[in-house]
């Protein structure tokens, strides 16, 4: 598993959407991009986090900034996971881990005292210059698009 740190250039992918349609990292040109792990399509968690970024999409919009949503299943899971929750966000397959590798978003879970491996619920905020600038390792899906937008307007004070 590899190990991200705050400043470094986010990695690398090249990912389809439900559509079949490849994406990137770097063709995102807004002013922060949001990538986001989460384990499984159509689970209660997972649901809720993108209903909840899609609820929140104008707002990401007016501050510039790309949701991006990663996780295994494939263009099925997807188009059925969108279709039935009104999703319209960007959701991405990654059906053998390996961006979730890179990102440090895969690796050993347990539930109910048995372990397997699977997707971590992770987070990260990338600049325009595609750095890594923020890392949410611990995310609640209820809070976490209105945490993000709070922290986007934050740095924007700063700046």
């Amino acid at each position: 598993m590899e190990t991200i740190t705050l400043g470094q250039k986010a990695p690398f992918f090249l990912l389809k959407d439900k559509d079949g349609i490849i994406h990137s990292l770097q063709e995102k040109k807004s002013n922060y991009v949001v990538v986001y792990f989460y384990p499984k399509d159509n689970t209660s968690g997972c649901t809720l986090e993108a209903v909840n970024f899609t609820r929140d999409l104008n707002k990401f919009e007016k501050k510039k900034t790309s949701i991006i949503g990663i996780s295994g299943g494939n263009e099925k899971t997807k188009t059925e996971f969108c279709k039935k929750n009104n999703l319209k966000i960007l959701l991405l397959s990654d059906p053998d881990f390996e961006v979730c590798r890179q990102y440090g978003a895969y690796g050993k879970k347990s539930f109910l005292g048995k372990s397997y491996m699977g997707i971590y619920r992770k987070t990260f905020l990338i600049d325009k210059n595609k750095r890594i600038i923020k890392i949410y390792e611990k995310v609640s899906p209820q809070v976490h698009s209105q945490q993000i937008l709070i922290d986007i307007e934050t740095m924007e004070k700063k700046q």
